[in-house]
């Protein structure tokens, strides 16, 4: 059975609240996910290990009272290996924070959307790994590890979390060894369910160049290399307005000016911070350059633009193709290889053509 189809009766959660009657809706919606344990934050197990996949917090994050009885209980050894997933009443800046203050892994927001709720859960809180197959439990792992960095990258670094370079590198394993158990279409099918646009486009490039590296045989050094690059290639798309990110219809011009200067804003912000070697930097700089000088933001040409640059602009430019953007239909793979193949003095065609198998794989 694929992991797409299991069952996900396995799956059991602790739900926290500080008050039952506010929570009730909640402790409904994840029952479609899995068994759900309801209590009070007074009341939350000592000695949790072994019996959930994760905890759901729903408290007024605005009481200080309700913030020390959770912290208390948060902070134990029990718990720490626990993923979070914390409930937030509003857009407030201030009760982000403190979710993530208390460790959050994950946030959901009132008014609920069911859906989404479920998407973030199944990402948040995979089935435990013992029940099920060497390979789904490798995928499972592996989608999860790339997924907690989306969410540092998406929501913790704007609200003034700092990323690091080991926040990438920690999730480098599981996700190589998620692409070499299962297969890359395996892992285009998981994520893609996955309900954030952003997140799901560069998880998508993260198994293709995952895979692409794999193919051409790379040392676990290399591999490593593409799988970090292409987690973070799009960071600076986490300051461009949801708004535009999101827009259903056809972007404006304005539009595309607005998201086009992501390529720097994620340049600037990661290069403040100074813990990101110049190899990944110039990934996030230059993943929109053209060998022809007709990209952005510097117009490099030929040689200018670094192997590495080459090959992520090759798997971003394809996911883009052949995902699901907005009111625009995903190309089929052919299709958008063929498109590709066209670009004849913009891409690097032997690169390309070291892709093919890949995308045609998948």
């Amino acid at each position: 059975m694929s992991l797409a189809n299991r069952s996900p009766a396995r799956r059991r959660m602790l739900l926290a609240s500080d008050r039952a009657d506010r929570s009730r809706e909640l402790a409904n919606i994840l029952q479609n996910a899995g068994e759900v344990e309801h209590t009070s934050t007074l009341n939350m197990p000592e000695n949790p290990e072994g019996r959930f996949s994760g905890v759901v917090v729903d408290i007024d994050l605005t009481s200080v009272n309700s913030m020390q009885v959770i912290r208390r209980k948060l902070i134990g050894k029990a718990y720490q290996a626990l993923p979070r997933l914390f409930v937030l009443a509003d857009a407030l800046h201030h009760e982000s924070t403190q979710a993530w203050a208390l460790g959050a892994t994950d946030t959901i927001r009132r008014p609920f959307d069911p859906e989404s709720i479920l998407h973030r859960v199944r990402y948040s809180f995979p089935e435990t790994p013992d029940e099920l197959s060497e390979s789904e439990a490798a995928l499972s792992e592996g989608v999860a590890a790339a997924q907690s960095v989306m969410v540092k990258i998406f929501e913790k670094l704007p609200a003034g979390n700092p990323l690091t370079l080991d926040d990438v590198m920690q999730v480098e394993k599981a996700i190589l060894k998620a692409l070499k158990r299962s297969t890359l279409r395996e892992w285009l099918i998981a994520v893609n369910k996955h309900h954030i646009r952003s997140y799901r486009h560069c998880l998508m490039v993260t198994g293709y160049a995952v895979a692409f590296a794999q193919h051409l045989n790379m040392r676990e050094h290399d591999q490593r290399r593409l799988a970090r690059a292409a987690l973070i290639h799009d960071v600076g798309k986490a300051y461009i307005p949801l708004s535009i990110l999101d827009k259903p219809g056809k972007l404006t011009e304005q539009d595309e000016i607005e998201i086009a200067q992501h390529a720097r804003i994620g340049y600037d912000v990661l290069s403040r911070q100074g813990y990101f070697p110049r190899e990944m930097l110039d990934v996030v700089l230059h993943h929109h350059e053209l060998l022809d000088g007709t990209g952005y933001p510097d117009a490099l040409r030929d040689e200018q633009i670094s192997d590495i640059v080459r090959m992520l602009t090759i798997v971003d430019t394809f996911s883009m193709l052949v995902e699901k953007r907005g009111d625009t239909p995903p190309m089929h793979h052919a299709d958008a290889f063929a498109f590709m193949e066209r670009m004849t003095g913009k891409l690097d065609m032997q690169l390309l053509q070291a892709f093919r198998p890949v995308a045609f794989g998948a």
